[in-house]
């Protein structure tokens, strides 16, 4: 009886792990990652790179969110934010809040949501 062949190509679990070296979180730099984070890239793709990282410094020359991002790749939420982290700590890519910031602290704003509160009693 032989042993079982084993792929040449590693798919799934054996995929994820070859492409995160093992890690099985992102560094410090990736913490505050969501699906609807922006990723910008902040230079070009330089020789050397793993695939997955040209891949994402390529896809994010215009500003794409996390999701979008996974979606392209074909990879899960946290394997991608590993490999973010990466290019974050290199300063590869930035990432960025999908809220401006002028209008991030400030909340609804009340005179309108009264306006159409009143609006819609009046229906």
């Amino acid at each position: 009886m032989s042993a079982p062949r084993r792929p040449v190509d590693p798919s799934g679990l054996e995929r994820y792990y070859v492409l995160t070296q093992g890690r099985s979180g992102p560094g410090d730099s990736a913490a505050g990652l969501d699906v609807a984070t922006l990723v910008v890239s902040r230079s070009a793709p330089v020789p050397g790179l793993q695939h997955e990282h040209e891949e994402i410094i390529r896809r994010c020359r215009e500003p794409l969110s996390v999701a979008e991002l996974g979606a392209h790749l074909g990879l899960p939420f946290n394997i991608l934010a590993v490999l973010l982290s990466d290019l974050l700590d290199a300063g590869r890519v930035e990432a960025r809040d999908p809220t401006p910031a002028h209008v991030a602290g400030r909340g609804p704003d009340l005179a309108l949501l009264e306006e159409v509160l009143s609006g819609l009693e009046r229906l």
